[in-house]
């Protein structure tokens, strides 16, 4: 393996500043792994929730070779170009000391959608380039797919994984079926440096995630409803949605609701209700 210092427009992250700066009293953090390279995160946080690992688990890696998107499409960068991580959830468990009660399954279809509205405000805030939400799973930098987020279902666990592009170089990025990839660096961020959207990310997803616990999964009561409609691309725009079952929606979506479904209104006046699907935005 290269050494991580070849590239000094991509320094490797520092685990321990990141702990310091993170596994304090009370954080919703409890262990960091940072790993040089790993096959996937999301593999790694379910075999850590598998071995009992409690909630609050951050896994990161500098390099990873067989990342998957939805539909198992892969996710690929090169070595500390972008952020790769995952974190362990389990909102399916009372946590009595901050007094959230246990969370039932049907609201864990909020969690893509919440780290989503975390990583728009980071990148809004430090990178200084306008970025959108595109339903369920996608960061838009400008008109190009800038992230990605995977979350998976491992009984009262939950495993959210996020993949955005940081320095990837035009010449570096993957060809893409729909939105051309892009990254901070292309989109010209003023901040390129991953420690601080690192900590950004992480601090502001801890932050939704409890406000939404303490609302009981009520994501308009916590107001992430209201953030997810405000960042949100998909909204107002004439879509055309792959189906689970192989079957094509076209229509306007007209909003999320409170559930995190998107609705579709089709030519006919009907709206209808989307719980998964692939979205591609209609000029």
């Amino acid at each position: 393996m290269a050494s991580p210092f070849t590239d000094l427009d991509r320094p490797p992250l520092s685990a321990r500043s990141l702990e310091r700066a993170l596994l304090t009293p009370g954080s919703l953090w409890t262990r960091l792994d940072v790993r040089a390279e790993t096959a996937s995160t999301n593999a790694d946080a379910a075999t850590a929730a598998a071995d009992g690992a409690s909630e609050g688990l951050i896994v990161v890696a500098e390099q990873q070779t067989a990342g998957r998107g939805r539909r198992d499409r892969q996710w690929s960068s090169p070595a500390r170009a972008g952020l790769t991580l995952s974190v362990l959830l389990r909102p399916g468990r009372a946590d009595h000391e901050r007094g959230w009660p246990a969370l039932t399954p049907s609201s864990f279809g909020w969690l893509p959608l919440l780290a989503g509205v975390a990583l728009r405000e980071a990148v809004e805030r430090v990178a200084e380039v306008e970025a959108s939400l595109k339903w369920p799973n996608d960061l838009l930098v400008g008109e190009g797919k800038g992230a990605g987020i995977l979350a998976e279902v491992f009984g009262d666990a939950v495993v959210v994984g996020i993949g955005l592009n940081v320095t990837t170089r035009p010449e570096e990025l993957p060809e893409t079926t729909g939105l051309p990839a892009t990254s901070l660096r292309v989109a010209g961020a003023a901040v390129t440096d991953r420690d601080p959207l690192l900590r950004a990310v992480l601090r502001g997803f801890a932050s939704w995630y409890a406000g939404w616990r303490e609302a009981a999964g009520d994501a308009e009561m916590s107001g992430l409803l209201a953030a997810y409609r405000r960042g949100c691309a998909t909204i107002g725009r004439p879509v055309r949605v792959m189906l689970p079952a192989g079957d094509t929606l076209v229509g306007e979506a007209t909003e999320v609701d409170r559930d995190g479904q998107l609705i579709v209104r089709t030519a006919d006046g009907v709206p209808h209700r989307v719980s998964a699907g692939d979205v591609l935005h209609v000029r």
